[in-house]
């Protein structure tokens, strides 16, 4: 093994999954395994950096104890944010300053986990140190429920959120036939371009279940008058009729559903708009033109904090992911991503592997054309197949008073800052 004597710092970016902080865990056992001096945190990530914002984490993590209740805690543990490093062309100063950070904390490995436009960050700041001679090396740690980096087979969180949606997708179903009257429920699900999350709503069509009765992707044109009339003809058929949107979908004119309603005001540093109100939208329609009784629903964030029913497959890849990240860094590695390779799908194996971030920062992997059926309201046989290992197994809570219990950070007497 590896012998590391400087310092590591890691980060977590963008939006949190249920199996984020497993990922922090991984790095940060790891690099203490094999002999970091210190392993610091940024809080709220490269934006925190920049304001001298960083702890300590053997302040934070002391004991297996802790190791466990984190890999159990939903959302970032050490905070995150949504900074979009400029163009180094356009602006040294902002690298300036978070190389002189870097350099008096000692640092030799920085990691951050995130999804694409995290890995920008990676790419940008490896891209720096090389033009600038600096040996701090830096790797990319996957992480996003939408699924959507390029390269790797899935990412972590992802099993986890699509376990949930399968799972409140049948309770959703089976609510629905409770009395005897005729009823439309519209399930809208996080997927802004891609529609990984949408689609294991899939998951829910089981011995039991039926499944959903439409499944609608951004990834196909969404036309509103022929939705409407599939839901019409579903209505005279059946009591209860439940569908499943992405909150990303599109008309053929590019313009998200969402919008045909309330305006969109809220725009990331990236550029992103809040989506949501989509399935709201829909509802109040098919109330009106259809004339039954309708319900949205919005899974939003719980998608992505329903920890109580994290995937054992997802949160052990998780830590995997994290630990990969160090051994490939301490092994001269910089500029890359830790990806995960599918061997097998029966039985399910999956090994991590690296591969440059060049080639993976702001690209979206969307869902196969050939994994959407024909109409383009559900998906196939195929996309539940890829699934399904994925949401396998549970990891138990670890319980108090009868509620999950989590760790959280709080400041240390006496925590540096710069």
């Amino acid at each position: 093994m590896t012998a590391v004597t400087g310092n590591v710092i890691v980060g977590q970016s963008g939006g949190p999954t249920a199996v984020i902080n497993s990922s922090l865990v991984g790095v940060f056992k790891t690099a203490k395994d094999r002999g970091a001096r210190k392993v610091y945190g940024m809080v709220h990530g490269i934006q925190g950096l920049l304001e001298g914002r960083y702890v300590d984490l053997e302040k934070h993590i002391k004991n297996d104890l802790d190791i466990e209740l984190l890999k159990r805690t939903p959302s970032a543990y050490l905070g995150s944010c949504r900074y979009k490093l400029p163009d180094i062309s356009q602006d040294r100063a902002v690298y300036d300053k978070i190389f002189e950070i870097l350099e008096k904390l000692e640092i030799e490995y920085f990691f951050y986990i995130g999804g694409n436009d995290s890995m920008d960050t990676i790419k940008k700041l490896s891209d720096y140190a090389l033009l600038n001679g600096s040996k701090i090396r830096f790797m990319g740690v996957p992480k996003t429920i939408d699924n959507d980096l390029a390269v790797t087979d899935h990412t972590p969180g992802y099993g986890s959120a699509a376990k949930y949606i399968g799972a409140i997708t049948k309770e959703v179903i089976r609510d629905g036939l409770v009395y005897d009257q005729q009823n439309v429920t519209i399930l809208e699900i996080m997927g802004r371009n891609a529609g990984w999350l949408t689609g294991a709503a899939a998951l829910a069509k089981c011995e039991d279940c039926p499944g959903p009765d439409m499944i609608f992707l951004p990834e196909i044109p969404f036309d509103v008058d022929d939705f409407m009339k599939k839901v019409a003809a579903l209505h005279e058929k059946q009591k209860s009729v439940v569908v499943a949107v992405s909150e990303g979908v599109k008309t053929a004119d590019g313009k998200y559903v969402c919008e045909l309603t309330d305006g969109i005001d809220f725009v990331d540093a990236f550029g992103h708009k809040q989506l949501t109100g989509t399935a709201r939208y829909l509802a109040e329609k098919i109330n009106r033109e259809v004339g039954c009784k309708t319900r949205a629903i919005e899974f939003n964030s719980l998608q992505r904090c329903a920890s109580h029913i994290v995937s054992r497959v997802d949160i052990t890849e998780a830590f995997q992911v994290g630990g990969a990240a160090v051994k490939a860094a301490h092994e001269g590695e910089t500029g890359k991503m830790i990806i995960l390779k599918r061997v097998s799908d029966d039985p399910y194996i999956c090994v991590t592997d690296i591969y440059d971030v060049h080639k993976i920062a702001n690209v979206e992997k969307k869902v196969p054309f050939e994994w959407i059926n024909e109409s383009g309201d559900y998906v196939t046989e195929d996309f539940v197949n890829y699934i399904k290992p994925l949401i396998q197994a549970e990891l138990t809570p670890i319980m108090t008073d009868g509620l999950p219990r989590h760790l959280y950070y709080t400041d240390v007497e006496g925590e540096e800052t710069i």
